[in-house]
C-alpha cells in the first residue's frame, strides 16, 4: 500500500526519513540556535524545580487540572519580559498556529496570511471558509495593503506574518506593524525563529524594531528553538487570551504542556535576558563569517543557500556530513526550490563555521 507514491517521491529525490547521527558530528542543521539543547547547568536547574513539584507532569488539559505553579511562573516572566498583559503556554508552536487561526477567525472576518507562512499556519486556514482566507506575496506590505484595500468586509481584518522566516531567514518588515495599525486589524506575528536571535533584548521582532505591544498584538513563540526546550506560548491582551481559553481547540482539548520542558523553557529565558549582549556578539561574529564566505547579508541565524537542484542538494548536504558536520538538504514542498540551510549556531565554533562555509562554496 502507498508504494506508488513512495516511488514517486524518491525518483523526485523529496524521499525523507529518520535518521540518528553520530554525536560527534558538528551541527549545522537544528534550530539550536543558542545551543542550549546541550546546557546541562539549565538542564539540572530545571529538573530541580519539576522535582519539588508533588506532580511531576501535567496529568490534564490546562482547563481541568492541569495547570501547575510553574505553567504560570513562565507565563508571567514571559509577558513582563516581552511587555504584554497576557501569556498562555501551549503544546507546541504548531498547536499556537491552529489554535490562533482556528480561534480567532470567527464569520464574517479575513486573514490576510503570508504565502510562505509555516505549514501549521497554512494547515489551519483549511479549517476556515476559503472566502476568509487571502494569501499575500511573501513579506511584501504593498501587496498585503493592496489585498486589505480591496476587500469589502464587515467583519475583522487579522494579518499573519513570521518574525524571521524559518526556510529564508528574512526579517518581516516593520511597515506590516503600521499597517495593522492603519486598518485596525490584528496582527499575528510568529516569532519562532526570532525569539532568542534578534533585538537588543534577543526577544524577537517586538524588540528589534522597538515596538510596544498594543491591543491589536499577538506574538506567539515556540520554546523548541532558541529556548533548546518543547512547548510553545502565546502573548496578547488579557481579552484575546481570555477568549483563546474559552474558544481556541487546541488549548482546551489536548494535555497542558510538560512541566519539565516549561521549567527548562524559563531556565533559558532567565538565561537569554541575563546574557543577552555576549550572546549577540556571538551572533554577530557568525554574521560576518557568512557575509564574508558565502557573500550572504544575514539578518538572523539562517541561511539559506539556494542550490535549485534536488540532487545537488543531498550530493552536497553528503559531502558536509563525511567532513564531520551535519547541514540542512531543504527540498519541496518546504521550499519552492532545493536550498543548503545552514544555521549559525553559536555553539559551534568560528573555525567550523568558516570550513563548512568554504565547502559549500566550493
Amino acid at each position: 500500500m502507498y508504494e506508488k507514491e513512495l516511488n514517486a517521491i524518491k525518483k523526485s529525490n523529496l524521499y525523507r526519513q529518520r535518521k540518528i547521527f553520530d554525536e560527534n558530528l558538528i551541527d549545522l542543521a537544528s534550530n539550536d540556535y543558542l545551543g542550549f539543547s546541550s546546557n546541562e547547568t539549565l538542564f539540572k536547574s530545571a529538573y530541580e524545580k519539576v522535582l519539588k513539584q508533588k506532580y511531576k507532569s501535567p496529568k490534564a488539559s490546562i482547563l481541568v487540572n492541569g495547570y501547575s505553579p510553574i505553567h504560570k511562573n513562565f507565563e508571567d516572566d514571559l509577558k513582563k519580559a516581552n511587555n504584554f498583559e497576557e501569556a498562555l503556554v501551549v503544546g507546541s508552536g504548531f498547536l499556537a498556529n491552529i489554535s490562533l487561526i482556528e480561534a480567532l477567525v470567527r464569520k464574517g472576518d479575513t486573514l490576510f496570511i503570508d504565502e510562505e507562512y509555516h505549514a501549521s499556519g497554512i494547515l489551519a486556514t483549511k479549517l476556515l471558509k476559503k472566502e476568509q482566507v487571502v494569501l499575500f506575496s511573501h513579506n511584501d506590505y504593498h501587496d498585503l495593503e493592496n489585498k486589505i484595500k480591496n476587500r469589502s468586509s464587515t467583519g475583522r481584518f487579522i494579518v499573519a506574518i513570521e518574525g524571521v522566516y524559518s526556510m529564508s531567514g528574512n526579517i518581516a518588515h516593520k511597515d506590516f506593524f503600521d499597517i495593522a495599525s492603519k486598518y485596525e486589524a490584528l496582527l499575528i506575528v510568529d516569532e519562532a525563529h526570532s525569539s532568542g536571535v534578534i533585538g537588543d533584548n534577543l526577544l524577537g521582532i517586538f524588540d528589534y524594531y522597538n515596538i510596544k505591544p498594543q491591543k491589536n498584538h499577538i506574538k506567539m513563540g515556540t520554546l523548541g528553538k532558541a529556548y533548546g526546550s518543547y512547548g510553545a506560548y502565546i502573548l496578547a491582551s488579557n481579552n484575546i487570551i481570555d477568549f483563546l481559553i474559552n474558544r481556541a481547540k487546541a488549548v482546551i482539548y489536548t494535555t497542558a504542556p510538560s512541566l519539565f520542558d516549561i521549567a527548562l523553557a524559563n531556565e533559558s529565558l532567565e538565561y537569554i535576558l541575563s546574557n543577552a549582549n555576549e550572546l549577540k556578539t556571538k551572533i554577530i561574529n557568525r554574521q560576518k563569517i557568512v557575509k564574508d564566505l558565502l557573500n550572504v547579508d544575514l539578518k538572523s541565524s539562517i541561511v539559506a543557500y539556494e542550490i535549485g537542484d534536488n540532487k545537488k542538494v543531498l550530493e552536497i548536504q553528503k559531502n558536509v556530513l563525511e567532513k564531520g558536520y551535519i547541514v540542512g538538504a531543504i527540498r519541496q514542498p518546504t521550499v519552492k526550490s532545493a536550498i543548503i540551510r545552514l544555521i549559525t549556531k553559536i555553539d559551534v565554533s568560528t573555525n567550523d563555521l568558516q570550513n563548512v562555509c568554504n565547502i559549500i562554496k566550493k
